[in-house]
């Protein structure tokens, strides 16, 4: 497999707070990494800090063969790394479609701008239907569509997406989760923060479980879904 990211020995910190204690991971091409752990673990803090948000206090990112550790964010961007961030952080008096469009901020080629925003319509057909409304009437769940379609404008090779399941429905999560499952196949690389670890980890092929800023565990998807330490502390199980 080619890694497309890896991190090596990062660590970050808010003022005197260590939040990323030494951590080191790879994300493979065409591959669905995941991130678990509880709430504080560094999870967020991580994915900000690849997206150029934050700058390590240590450490060496490197992506697609180029560090990035002294990189500004929108040149992380154009360099192929999108980031659907958590909370999903939409316009909500913007159009859905000019969402969108914001999230191509550093293309020119007009024409495949245009075909990606209907690529984004036809993984979401309601945001399609709905492309004049304001994106602040849209439910939660929605929402989250129009961040993932927006960051999918960019054209990444690998995308990032922080909580994308974080206050909806069940039915809804299954629809995001399905996405995720689509994007893959279409050959979309992806790194997911995810506190449903039961579906994260069943649609990844690499997955890590992040302890107060640290990792403690990693394995295939399937293995961390059988590891007795995981099911246990993440899945619910006694």
């Amino acid at each position: 497999m080619t890694a497309l990211l890896e991190v090596e020995n990062l660590r970050v910190s808010y003022g005197k707070i260590e939040a990323v204690k030494g951590i080191s991971f790879t994300v493979n091409q065409g591959e669905v990494t995941t991130l678990i752990g509880t709430n504080g673990a560094g999870k967020t803090t991580t994915l900000r800090t690849l997206s150029g948000l934050l700058r390590p206090t240590a450490g060496k990112i490197s992506f697609d063969g180029q560090p990035l550790n002294t990189v500004p964010a929108h040149k992380i961007v154009s360099l192929g790394l999108a980031h659907s961030p958590e909370g999903r952080h939409i316009f909500p008096r913007m159009t859905i479609e000019e969402n969108l469009l914001l999230g191509a901020f550093l293309r020119k080629d007009q024409a495949g701008i245009t075909a990606d925003v209907e690529r984004a319509y036809g993984l979401f057909p309601i945001l399609g239907e709905r492309r004049k409304q304001a994106a602040g009437t849209l439910s939660g769940g929605e929402q989250q569509m129009l961040a993932m379609g927006r960051a999918l404008m960019s054209q990444p090779k690998l995308l990032m997406l922080d909580e994308p399941s974080m206050g909806l429905s069940p039915l809804m999560m299954q629809k995001i989760m399905a996405t995720i499952v689509e994007l893959k196949a279409s050959g979309t690389t992806i790194l997911l923060v995810e506190q449903n670890a039961q579906a994260a980890l069943s649609l990844s092929d690499q997955g890590y479980v992040m302890q107060t800023g640290q990792i403690v565990l990693t394995g295939t998807g399937a293995d961390l879904l059988n590891d007795e330490s995981v099911r246990k502390s993440y899945l619910g199980e006694d």
